[in-house]
């Protein structure tokens, strides 16, 4: 009797104690059929798996050009004190991570990794350092875009010969299943790597922070169960060939479940790198200052009382019965104010002039209301914006606008006015 391939194991069942084991047809002891026998490591050079060596050879190669980021800010612990003379303040520590992308020592990292959180507008003090190296350097911002979560910085006083760039890939091209490595400093643990796949490519999701501090705008995210923790933020996420295919920037984390809060599990964010790709030419340009989503010069005109003010929302907050009263579609948003200059005024957009108040808020009638955006249902101002963030200067959006009975396409082209770059902090 023989097995098929080499090393087969058969068992030959005999009746009473006269049962021989053979491997590969040659007796084996008594010893030998009690256990199996004990196996010695695989030191040989093939004894390692294709997916193994292909990590290997990434991590060897890119991650020389991982950055680890550190802040550190002056915090009041209780401002009203501080403004009677009296208080104490804290320096507030943080990590995260970055990476190059030039050679000209550019770090691409998240905006929430060196954003100040309580220093009166001031940027905490950035400090960046990278793998070999015991000694860290200062760095300074030369762009941040909250609304993208993305920030660029740079370390003027660091060796060129330590600025390793890593090669941006093309994340518009993934494919679910596709590997996905991802490197930076979990918890502080600087220069970790950890991996996985690509779960979803077109997973939306809110990212970045909206004006006075509120949500993201809706954006398209990579979802990949490569491990993501805090400390990872502002890392590269590599596919196998040691290409950027995203900026890791989340992670859904149950609170409160084993005490872990904040922690992986398996579900992580990352913005796709054809994003931050379009963005990069505007933060090498800002100068230190802000870059903004692309605005097309409409403001909202329904708004409702809340604790920080009038909150602008979407037609879908208020009741089908008060709608139908108004000669207002079941969804939109309400144009109250076209800005001069801007895309939207060039392509008449008209905002409401009569004042209508209601219990709890206030609305513009008279004007346009934008229910989609390429296509796209638009309630909100933040869904308009979710349509616009990957456009550039020169491309166009399509509108759907309703005046009253009528609905028509209305096509604008973005310019100079829709990408306002605010400068300093």
């Amino acid at each position: 009797m023989k097995g098929k391939g080499v090393g087969v194991l058969l068992v030959l069942v005999g009746l009473g104690l006269g049962a021989t084991v053979l491997r590969d047809g040659v007796p084996l002891g008594a010893a030998q059929q009690a256990a199996p026998a004990a196996s010695a490591p695989l030191d040989e050079p093939g004894a390692r798996l294709q997916n193994e060596q292909n990590t290997i050879d990434v991590v060897s190669r890119f991650e020389p050009g991982l950055v680890f980021i550190s802040t550190e800010e002056v915090v009041p612990q209780d401002p009203f004190a501080m403004m009677f003379g009296g208080g104490q303040e804290e320096v507030q520590r943080g990590v995260g991570s970055g990476f190059f992308v030039n050679d000209a020592g550019d770090i691409l990292t998240n905006y929430h990794v060196v954003a100040g959180e309580g220093s009166g507008g001031q940027q905490p003090k950035i400090t960046v350092r990278v793998m070999g190296q015991e000694a860290s350097v200062p760095a300074q911002v030369v762009g941040l875009a909250p609304q993208y979560d993305l920030a660029l910085i740079r370390a003027p006083g660091l060796q060129k010969d330590l600025i390793r760039p890593i090669p941006l890939g093309d994340s518009a091209s993934l494919k679910v299943g596709q590997k996905a490595i991802a490197m930076g400093a979990p918890f502080g643990l600087d220069f970790s790597v950890t991996e996985g796949i690509v779960s979803s490519t077109a997973r939306q999701i809110p990212i970045g922070f909206g004006g006075n501090g509120g949500q993201g705008i809706t954006q398209k995210a990579i979802q990949t169960d490569a491990a993501i923790n805090p400390g990872n933020s502002g890392g590269p996420l590599l596919d196998s060939g040691g290409r950027v295919i995203g900026i890791n920037t989340q992670i859904y984390s149950p609170a409160g479940q084993g005490g872990g809060v904040g922690q992986s599990a398996g579900v992580g964010f990352a913005i796709p790198i054809d994003t931050a790709r379009n963005l990069l030419p505007r933060l090498q340009a800002a100068q230190g200052g802000t870059v903004n989503a692309p605005d097309i010069g409409i403001r909202g005109g329904l708004a409702v009382q809340s604790r920080q003010g009038p909150l602008p929302v979407g037609l879908s907050v208020l009741s089908s019965a008060g709608k139908r009263q108004l000669g207002l579609p079941d969804q939109g948003l309400v144009v109250g104010q076209v800005v001069p200059g801007t895309p939207a005024a060039r392509a008449g957009l008209r905002a409401g002039t009569e004042r209508q108040q209601f219990r709890g808020g206030v609305i513009l009638l008279g004007g346009d209301v934008v229910t989609r955006a390429d296509g796209e249902p638009v309630d909100a101002l933040e869904d308009l914006q979710a349509a616009l963030i990957d456009k550039k200067e020169g491309e166009t959006v399509t509108l759907t606008v309703v005046r009253g009975e009528a609905t028509r396409e209305v096509r604008l082209t973005l310019d100079a006015s829709s990408f306002t770059v605010r400068t300093g902090q």
